[in-house]
């Protein structure tokens, strides 16, 4: 066999690997979630050079897949000339470190949170997906520091004067290590006071966008599903849209008008995807803290990709995840200029009045989705004209957080108020108003 090098101007070559569980069942195949991963690569620069896959009832607790698995991938990845393994799921520290020993120390283990970090890494362009992405990667490798500095550590002593090691004789590497693990932790707290305060001018924000009273649409969805190319279509917003994973990371709010001339304001999300880990998505306060914020959601679905069924699966289980479900949900399927059986697409659509078929790219049914939020936001806000008494100051304040004033007069018996507010505020102002 020849020899392979490594030529650093050359896309990195990354090897893949899969553990099917046995028992598990649901839409994502093996074969699914390693090409996803694939995409995920080749998004980061990479180029995938092979893959492979195990079937076992649960993930070996100290390589992941099983002894001889390992020996198997040693082979391919010297034949395949790979430099990078990618696991598709998260190793824990002692996984990563035994399939590093195991390996040789020339071939770099990673994961698919390590994958994403690095993508998003990539993509962020604001200060606070910037702080955001740094403060994910510092935890993700806080518990991952020893693998660093395990060569150091063996060869303590041999720089202190000949000592062997012992009782208050500290190794360079360990000394090393704990200098790192500080440093990492300081780093830590110091992102976390950046982001509070970036965040609290973020609230400041969106307590004037309430008090404006401008209702807010999110945009939710798979990633790559067409969410920034449908905020362009409908604002001219002119945000990165790729037909990459991950392209858009940072929130972008653009009002936008209605048929009936009313306007709302709507807001592109970073993309959801399978087996995102917990902490990553919590690093993501601010897209998340929108999402909350929203009045309602627009679920973007690539209705062209073949996993259309489990994205949109993957994506309704995180926002339930998230506590926001019970908001109104409309499911846009994009890219159906790309759907070769339309007329069934189009079939299915029509069962269900919350789904609209379009493109974002072509603008063929944006019309039609503008006017399902138009009419769902005359089926969420209710118009009511009340005279709170001053003793309901709280009340009042919820109308301006919550509702979109139309006027407001000050008079001697309390506050005349013509406003379209939530039913469940319209329900507690009648009730309000009827025991005054």
């Amino acid at each position: 066999m020849a020899q392979q090098y490594y030529v650093p101007n050359q896309p990195e070559r990354a090897f893949l690997v899969g553990v099917e569980r046995k028992g598990e069942q649901g839409l994502w195949t093996i074969e699914d979630s390693l090409e996803e991963l694939a995409q995920l690569a080749r998004t980061a620069g990479m180029e995938v050079v092979g893959r492979t896959w195990q079937r076992l009832d649960h993930p070996n607790p100290a390589t992941y897949i099983g002894k001889g698995k390992v020996e198997e991938l040693k082979l391919a990845v010297a034949e395949t000339g790979a430099r990078t393994v990618i696991f598709d799921d998260e190793l824990s520290p002692a996984q990563q470190r035994n399939l590093e020993r195991a390996l040789g120390e020339d071939i770099k283990v990673i994961d698919r949170t390590v994958l994403i970090l690095d993508i998003f890494a990539q993509h962020a362009r604001t200060r606070e997906g910037q702080l955001q992405v740094e403060l994910a990667q510092y935890r993700y490798r806080l518990p991952r520091l020893t693998r660093m500095w395990t060569h150091l550590a063996r060869q303590a002593g041999g720089r202190a004067g000949g000592a062997t090691g012992g009782v208050g004789l500290r190794g360079p590497g360990e000394t090393q290590l704990e200098v790192d693990r500080r440093e990492i932790r300081r780093r830590i707290t110091h992102l976390q006071r950046e982001l509070e305060a970036v965040r609290a001018h973020r609230e400041q924000y969106r307590r004037r966008r309430r008090r404006e009273g401008v209702p807010v649409v999110a945009l939710v969805g798979y990633t790559n599903a067409g969410k920034s190319t449908l905020l362009n279509a409908l604002t001219n917003a002119n945000v990165l849209a790729e037909d990459k994973l991950f392209a858009t990371l940072d929130p972008t709010t653009r009002r936008v008008r209605l048929p009936e001339g009313r306007e709302v304001l709507f807001t592109d999300t970073v993309g959801f995807i399978q087996k995102l880990p917990p902490d990553l998505v919590a690093a993501f306060r601010a897209t998340l803290e929108e999402i909350h914020d929203a009045h309602i959601l627009v679920h973007v679905v690539d209705i062209s990709h073949p996993m259309a069924a489990a994205q949109i699966e993957a994506v309704e289980s995180v926002l339930d995840d998230l506590g926001v479900a019970h908001k109104p949900i409309i499911q846009a399927w994009n890219k159906i200029d790309r759907v070769a059986d339309r007329d069934a697409i189009e079939e299915e659509a029509a069962r269900d009045p919350d789904i609209v078929v379009m493109s974002a790219r072509t603008g063929e049914g944006l019309d039609h989705l503008l006017e399902r939020v138009q009419g769902v936001l005359q089926d969420l806000f209710v118009e009511v004209d009340v005279l709170l008494p001053y003793a309901h100051g709280a009340l009042l304040h919820e109308i301006h957080e919550q509702g979109t004033i139309e006027s407001e007069e000050h008079t001697a018996d309390g506050t005349r108020v013509h406003a379209y507010v939530p039913a469940w505020l319209a329900a507690r102002l009648t009730e309000a108003t009827r025991n005054a």
